[in-house]
């Protein structure tokens, strides 16, 4: 049958079967502040993403029959529409897929990765200092090679079941009708100082005098639509090696001030990597699951859960909660800006710090009447001096979690680093940042640092999709979320909360946010919590109090009822049925 035949009718289809813009759900929350989320329940499937017209694209698929994999797809597609500054076709991200039929786990990376003309000095000054972040973050040398599109592609070819074209067409009907612009997003525009800089962008999001343009101002954007049709008919080779891939390398190495190295052969390489999920018992006989190396997630929230329930667990709001779980989180960071990088250039010890007489030993650190201060890594024997040196790493990301009536489930965390990444727009997406994950110093006291950029390397990350399974197999929780390097923090208090402390998603997910990453302890702001500033001073700790804008997708199995909850910081939302 004719491919512009196939395409035509399933965006026909999706385009009557769905609502116009004037009809589309408000977004009613701003950048910051708390607004509370109404948990969904399901007992077929559930979507939960961090934008409502997302959650209402994944229902649309999974309701016509299509699989978590479909559902997440076509949700990613509007996501990068609707919160362009988060995630898209021009960052990456990292997928678990559980296989109902095979009842098996599946970990997709599909992480940026570097030039092959990078170098360890990529991000040192002419001064031989690193660079100040957004001089680093700014422009094309800080692009790396897009895999959000050849990570959807994959998963797709693997698990997908709907029609590929028809997957497009939520996201192509908002492009084309329009979608209203949400609070969240203009005082994100109105923050940013770079992004109106881009003359696409510029057009887009903000007004002849350069002010963004009014909340509920329906955004339009072809450029994507164009970009979406072109996908949705020849594939994802078209935007890794066609007239897209063109337009991204040119972008690249034409930007203003800030040119970067990124070519189409770089590009026309990108491999997405099928890797080996981390899994450790934990809090009761959960199986928690979680991405390996590039990504520090899986592990270092296995870390802190051990260190966390060595001990009658105490309740996370407590003295004594907020004091250990900041203790533990310094434990498993230190070993993070140690030992983490990708494992195709650096020899990562997974087993050797997940072995539980290490992770014995170094629970032993942690002491009730007064905290570490600041924690030094555990030693493993695996041979290699390594230098210690934490990347820094920005809190725009986004999270979906996805169960279809078959059983099957997604957890994808997907980013293009920094608010609007490095503020390049092609064909009405944005190019990541995600480089500047890299840590800017190659050498710490005279020793090679693990994540030190290199050619083709893929920067370490703190992204954390998770899956929990039961003591019998079946899935007891999905979940993950945004917010730079504090994600692993958030994914591990919030399972601390529903599987230690029997909290409801909604519950944990509003949950007040602590925590260390071993430097000062962080309490949120405006929250109970905050309260306990005095007394965990009085034990050692350096405290911090700050805004901790987490986006949380949770979905947790209660029986046979599938419940959700989207964070009540931004302005996700859950459906089921």
């Amino acid at each position: 049958m004719n491919q512009s035949f196939i395409l035509w009718s399933a965006v026909l289809c999706a385009w009557l079967s769905g609502a116009a813009w004037a009809e589309l759900p408000a977004q009613p929350e701003a950048a910051s502040g708390f607004a509370p989320r109404q948990a969904a329940h399901g007992r077929l499937y559930m979507a939960v993403t961090a934008n409502p017209l997302a959650t209402d694209a994944a229902v649309e698929i999974l309701h016509a029959g299509g699989t978590a994999a479909d559902a997440a797809i076509a949700a990613q597609l509007v996501l990068n529409l609707v919160e362009p500054q988060s995630s898209g076709l021009g960052g990456g991200g990292f997928l678990l897929y559980h296989d109902a039929r095979e009842q098996r786990l599946r970990a997709y990376d599909g992480r940026e990765t570097a030039p092959a003309a990078a170098r360890p000095e990529r991000f040192i000054g002419t001064d031989g200092k690193p660079l100040p972040f957004q001089e680093a973050a700014v422009g094309g040398r800080s692009v790396g090679v897009p895999g959000l599109p050849a990570l959807l592609d994959l998963v797709y070819r693997n698990h997908g079941r709907t029609l590929w074209p028809r997957l497009f067409a939520p996201a192509l009907r908002l492009a084309i009708e329009g979608f209203p612009l949400s609070p969240r997003l203009h005082k994100l525009l109105a923050e940013d100082r770079f992004l109106r800089d881009d003359p696409s962008a510029r057009r887009l999001y903000y007004d002849a005098d350069g002010h963004p343009k009014p909340v509920g101002t329906i955004i339009i954007n072809r450029a994507y639509g164009f970009t979406l049709l072109a996908l949705a008919q020849h594939g994802t080779r078209y935007f890794y090696e066609g007239p897209i891939a063109q337009d991204i390398a040119e972008a690249v190495r034409m930007s203003a001030g800030n040119p970067g190295d990124l070519t189409e052969a770089d590009l026309a390489g990108y491999k997405v990597i099928e890797r080996e999920p981390v899994c450790g018992e934990r809090l009761g006989g959960h199986r928690v699951c979680g991405m390996p190396p590039p990504s520090s997630g899986g592990l270092a929230v296995l870390q802190i859960l051990t260190f966390v329930e060595t001990a009658p667990v105490p309740p996370p709001l407590s003295l004594d909660g907020v004091h250990r779980f900041a203790e533990a989180g310094r434990l498993a960071y230190a070993d993070r800006a140690r030992y983490l990088a990708d494992p195709a250039f650096e020899n990562v010890p997974v087993s050797a710090l997940l072995d539980s007489a290490y992770l014995a030993a170094r629970a032993q650190l942690i002491r009730p009447e007064f905290s570490m201060g600041r924690a030094i890594a555990g030693e493993v024997s695996d041979r290699q001096v390594r230098g210690e040196d934490a990347p820094a790493e920005l809190p725009a990301t986004t999270h979906l979690a996805i169960v279809d009536a078959e059983g099957n489930a997604v957890s994808l965390t997907s980013s293009i680093e920094a608010a609007f990444g490095s503020r390049i727009m092609v064909r009405g997406f944005l190019l990541n940042n995600q480089l500047t994950d890299f840590s800017f110093r190659p050498e710490a006291d005279g020793k090679p640092v693990a994540n030190r950029v290199e050619p083709g390397k893929r920067p370490l990350s703190s992204m954390s999709p998770t899956i929990v399974y039961d003591r019998s197999g079946r899935i007891t929780a999905v979940l993950g979320s945004p917010g730079g390097s504090r994600i692993i923090n958030y994914v591990a208090k919030t399972l601390w909360a529903m599987l230690a402390r029997d909290l409801s998603p909604a519950e944990a997910a509003a949950l007040p946010h602590f925590g260390s990453r071993n430097g000062p302890t962080e309490l949120e702001r405006g929250t109970a919590v905050a309260a306990l500033q005095p007394q965990l001073e009085r034990l050692g700790h350096e405290v911090k109090v700050d805004d901790m804008t987490s986006g949380l997708s949770v979905i947790l199995r209660t029986g046979d009822i599938w419940v959700g909850a989207a964070d009540p910081r931004r302005e996700g939302a859950a459906r089921g049925e």
